[in-house]
């Protein structure tokens, strides 16, 4: 392998996402020597991975509606409230008859089409400020919620409407199934479409675009009624697979979780540079990293700050500025270290 290729691995986005993913593995192999191993169990597959995968699902699905949005330099704040509303509207239509699960399903997509239509309405034709048009149904949407729920857990007992959450599929929990589904609907819409092409130049330059006959407006407005979907798909996951709605807690903090998977993916804030790989990388990342933290015994109330510092770790490790200073920091060590002293005489 020559020097040319082993800078551009150096270079390639996904690089340092892959490499904290297996730092991570290797850290729970070494605390427990069966980490890796997979079961089968009457005819479903058991395991760590499998685990992680599975509680990962909703973030991944959540994390890439948030990738396009913020590829056109936008952000969606509002996601973990969609995640709510979404479980809580599907909830109270099977409260009232388990039998209608695909009312239910329906509800709740309706849901999160609404409110991206919602957020694209203020952050794409209005022209507000994306953090402050989601912020609105974020604090709202979650008084809605709890309005649908009547501030109470409402539990779920639709034994279809479960089996998304918590039901096998080929042995492989259908929660993983789901969200593959989503990663080649999102990968086939913007590497086999112009649409990919589109949002890069809209989180380039929205300027240049629009001069060149790119109805960046109608884009903006398309990835944040996107968006708004993904966020009803995780909150159908997330509400079968606890059996319940819970207006008040589902989807909590979901957003900022999302919002790191995006940015440890190596997709960039700025927009224009995106990554639904890396993206997917991020999430698992963020799921091993809790699943980490607990199975070594890190204390409950530490977990967000361990979760923090390798965040900022891999985070300063992706930056070329940073890297940039490294490389320049040890070149001088090199050169220190290897200058001749002169002789005393």
């Amino acid at each position: 392998m020559t020097a040319r290729s082993l800078q551009a691995i150096a270079r390639h986005q996904l690089l340092w996402p892959a490499l904290t993913l297996v730092a991570l593995f290797a850290l729970d192999v070494a605390h427990r020597h069966d980490f890796l191993s997979i079961t089968v169990l009457g005819g479903h597959l058991f395991g760590a991975p499998i685990d992680i995968l599975n509680r990962a699902a909703p973030l991944i699905v959540v994390s890439l509606g948030m990738t396009l949005v913020i590829a056109t330099r936008g952000i969606d704040i509002s996601v973990g409230t969609v995640v709510a509303i979404a479980g809580a509207a599907a909830a109270v239509i099977l409260a009232d008859d388990p039998a209608h699960v695909g009312l239910a399903l329906s509800a709740a997509l309706g849901v999160g089409l609404l409110a991206g239509a919602w957020n694209g309405l203020l952050a794409a034709l209005v022209g507000m400020q994306p953090i402050i048009a989601t912020l609105i149904l974020m604090v709202a949407g979650r008084g809605v919620a709890q309005l649908l729920t009547g501030g109470q857990i409402i539990p779920i007992s639709a034994h279809g409407y479960l089996r998304l959450g918590d039901g096998f599929l080929a042995m492989v929990p259908c929660a993983v199934w789901i969200a593959a589904a989503v990663l080649v609907v999102t990968s086939l819409l913007v590497n086999r479409t112009a649409l990919g092409l589109l949002v890069r130049a809209i989180g380039v330059n929205p300027v240049a675009a629009r001069l060149v006959g790119v109805r960046s407006t109608m884009i903006m407005f398309g990835v944040y009624v996107f968006c708004g979907l993904t966020a009803a798909i995780a909150g159908i996951l997330t509400s079968s697979n606890v059996r319940s709605a819970d207006g008040n807690n589902a989807g909590l903090l979901l957003e900022l979780d999302a919002i790191l998977a995006v940015t440890l993916g190596g997709t960039s804030l700025a927009g224009g540079r995106f990554s639904l790989a890396g993206t997917v990388l991020g999430a698992l990342i963020i799921q091993t990293l809790t699943y980490t933290t607990y199975s070594i015994g890190v204390p409950p109330e530490a977990t967000l700050v361990v979760k923090a510092i390798v965040v900022l770790v891999v985070c300063v490790i992706q930056s070329e500025r940073a890297r940039a200073m490294i490389g320049t920091f040890a070149a001088k060590l090199a050169n220190s270290s290897t200058r001749v002293r002169p002789e005393v005489q």
